[in-house]
């Protein structure tokens, strides 16, 4: 009879303590939004907040655990700030910088070594101008023969099946393309 009792106790104790904390929680939502200014933050800061509550004062009596409430959450949402606060001192020692920083910033000085440079990246975009120019004036087969074998790495038998041409025909057409390009692009070497 005494385990029924202590059964019934604690079954009642939780269906008033889930009453509280939903009848408590929209408010509290609404108050942490409030200070946190981030519906994300104070949603963590609601659930840490109850989640606590439940672990610390669920034992107390009805009456007390409103007040009880709003200390855990008061408490948690000064935690928050306080490690906003932190994170903010932190975050402005790296981000902190004043007229003379930029000038003598090493990192930001530094070269990078993957850029080419702005003279070879205009040489390079001129002279992929003049490669577009020099293939656009090849004739036809011998743009054919340079495309198929120079940039699509076919093999002199696979690129003559293509153009259904003999072999021959493909390595003649390679050639006077090879030198009309050469001469086209001379500027550029």
């Amino acid at each position: 009879m005494e385990f029924a009792r202590r059964v019934d106790a604690v079954s009642t104790n939780q269906r008033a303590l889930d009453t509280f904390l939903r009848g408590v929680e929209r408010r509290a939502l609404r108050m942490a939004e409030l200070a946190c200014g981030s519906r994300d933050d104070a949603l963590d800061v609601v659930q840490d907040a109850m989640c606590a509550f439940v672990r610390n004062y669920a034992a107390k009596p009805e009456a007390d655990w409103a007040p009880l409430f709003h200390r855990v959450l008061d408490s948690r949402l000064n935690d928050f700030h306080r490690r906003r606060t932190v994170r903010g001192r932190w975050l402005a020692v790296f981000e902190r910088k004043s007229a003379d920083d930029d000038a003598l910033d090493p990192i930001e000085q530094a070269q990078d070594m993957q850029d080419p440079g702005p003279l070879l990246r205009l040489a390079g975009s001129e002279a992929g101008k003049a490669l577009d120019v020099a293939l656009k004036a090849l004739p036809l087969r011998q743009r054919q023969a340079f495309l198929l074998r120079m940039w699509e790495g076919f093999d002199v038998a696979t690129t003559a099946r293509v153009m259904q041409c003999s072999e021959g025909s493909v390595k003649t057409h390679l050639s006077r393309a090879l030198a009309a390009l050469r001469r086209a692009l001379e500027d550029h070497q």
